[in-house]
């Protein structure tokens, strides 16, 4: 961090880049002078400027005025919240892990990471903090936010300060994450002594500004100026015409224009488009390509079949048989005490049932599962963490764990309420493209909680409402792939090759990331490549489909 006083104004070094004062910088030239100064891979912000017009005359090819509403909290108008927080807590950051998750939190959104060294050495100054907020059972950092003490950089007339870089982990789960950042922002000022707050949001963020009129911050004639690089482009030139794709089509498409390859036969109802590029054309739908082999699919799409493949190659599997009369099935549960019940043919999740252990669910859910695909497949129960990895050309691009849905109980909403607040986080987290489904499964799962949909789990009561991971079903992510054993690793690659697929999400049962001790479960051949941001998965993609798109200065 560094306080400048170039040109008579004041910048801080925020991580992510410079938060600039205009307001403390004599005139609009010397705005546009320190804004230009910015650093490559770094965005800086001009803000509170008295002219903004005159500023963008200066260079206006280069700069842009951001399309953001700036909102104020006088904290004379604030009221504390009476709730307590559930399952979590916001605090400063405590350790270099804490920066590298939220880079990831940052890099998911796709906004600017911050420099770890800068953010770790100026963990205690007066003049900016980072808080975060960690969940209470695992450590695990659920969201991030950024406050900047006016009068501690400068003589501030207005007593005041800001908030920036408000950011929530969309696999986070838990409710009210975002408005807690903001709570405690807001009152660490006040504790400071400051009379307001200002945030920026931008001007279709209607989430985020119905909470901030919520907390009582009102619309304010304040303005930004950015410059026009890359990382801003779609604020200064709007989002690109295409037909709207969910996200595991959109993430490969954004990569494939970002080089330069054309996208055509859209079909976006279908996840199908058409890449091209020297000649070369390749049509795909989401991360499955013509590039995959139909005798591939149909390995990883016939699930006794995929295991036959990986057992022949040595490596571990459940045991299986097929769905057959009730004396057989019951004998296969009596054998393994706890299975699995799934279609021999499907995908997202849909009729598989985890976890079954008596033969009045086994047989429910055998009848749920044919309705997806006659043929139904019983499996051993397999106890460890669910751990997808994704394989593309032969190399472990990502890895990610895995978590069924889970509900935390307030003490006064019922499980169904509880469900549908986490099914609409869950949805708008991911595009729509992750619900909790309110069927059989998720009532066997709260009856094995004691619960049914009527009922009121207590307060901090944590409740698996699905026992299948998958995000289709409300499940989230998080991303293991520096952790990842070795053996793991090489085990997906072995699976990949004996299926003889390029692209595939290999779905593992495992202690955890570290353990060497694992099941392979299942093969995806259109892995969601979105679910595993920040890791390169839609860039390794482009680059086995059109490696002369590779740049030469490019670090892969």
């Amino acid at each position: 961090m560094s306080e400048e006083m170039n040109f008579g104004g004041v910048t801080l070094e925020c991580g992510w880049g410079r938060l600039i004062f205009a307001h403390t910088i004599t005139s609009p030239a010397l705005v546009a002078r320190k804004v230009l100064e910015e650093r490559e891979g770094q965005r800086d912000i001009a803000f509170y400027l008295n002219d903004p017009h005159l500023v963008l005359n200066e260079a206006p090819q280069e700069l842009f005025l951001d399309p953001s509403i700036t909102f104020r909290l006088q904290f004379s108008n604030y009221t504390k919240s009476a709730r307590s927080l559930i399952g979590f807590e916001v605090t400063p950051i405590q350790s270099r892990k804490e920066i590298r998750e939220m880079n990831r939190i940052y890099i998911s959104h796709k906004m600017v990471p911050v420099d770890e060294e800068l953010v770790w050495k100026e963990r205690n100054s007066p003049k900016f903090q980072y808080l975060v907020a960690r969940r209470l059972e695992d450590g695990h950092i659920l969201g991030v936010v950024l406050g900047v003490d006016h009068q501690a950089n400068f003589d501030d007339i207005q007593n005041g300060s800001s908030l920036w870089a408000l950011a929530v982990d969309k696999q986070g789960g838990l409710p009210g994450v975002g408005e807690a950042l903001v709570r405690e922002t807001i009152e660490t000022m006040i504790e400071r002594g400051r009379a307001q707050l200002d945030l920026s949001v931008m001007h279709d963020n209607e989430g985020a500004i119905q909470l901030y009129k919520k907390l009582g911050f009102e619309k304010v004639a304040v303005f930004a100026v950015k410059c026009r690089n890359s990382i801003n482009e779609r604020l200064f030139i709007g989002e690109p015409p295409d037909p709207e794709f969910n996200p595991y089509a959109e993430i490969i498409i954004n990569e494939a224009l970002r080089r330069g390859i054309r996208v055509s036969n859209t079909d976006p109802a279908r996840g199908f488009f058409t890449l091209s590029l020297g000649g070369r054309s390749i049509t795909c739908r989401e991360s499955l390509t013509e590039m995959t082999s139909a005798i591939a699919v149909m390995r990883c799409d016939d699930k006794s079949l995929t295991r036959e493949l990986l057992a022949e190659a040595g490596l571990k599997v459940p045991a299986q048989q097929s769905s057959g009369s009730a004396a057989q099935n019951e004998k296969f549960l009596e054998e393994h005490k706890r299975i699995v019940v799934k279609p021999a043919r499907g995908e997202q999740g849909f009729g598989v049932s985890v976890d079954i252990t008596q033969v009045s669910d086994m047989e429910d859910s055998i009848s749920e599962a044919r309705e997806i695909c006659e043929h139904v497949i019983l499996e051993s129960f397999a106890k460890g963490r669910d751990l997808r990895i994704i394989v593309i050309n032969g190399e472990v691009i990502a890895a990610a764990i895995r978590k069924p849905a889970e509900i935390m109980g307030t003490g006064k909403h019922s499980a169904e309420e509880l469900i549908d607040r986490l099914s609409r986080r869950r949805a708008a987290a991911t595009g729509g493209e992750s619900k909790i489904p309110k069927d059989e499964e998720t009532e066997r799962c709260l009856r094995s909680s004691g619960l049914a949909y009527d009922s009121i789990p207590a307060e901090g009561q944590l409740v698996v409402v699905r026992k299948a991971a998958n995000l289709h079903t409300g499940g989230t992510i998080h991303d293991v792939t520096e952790s990842l054993n070795p053996t793991l690793r090489d085990a997906a690659i072995q699976a990949a090759a004996a299926l003889s697929i390029p692209v595939v999400g290999l779905d593992f049962i495992v202690p955890s990331e570290n353990s060497s001790e694992y099941v392979i479960i299942e093969a995806n051949e259109r892995p969601g490549l979105a679910n595993h941001e920040p890791q390169p998965t839609a860039q390794k993609l482009i680059d086995f489909l059109f490696p002369h798109s590779i740049k030469p200065t490019e670090n892969r």
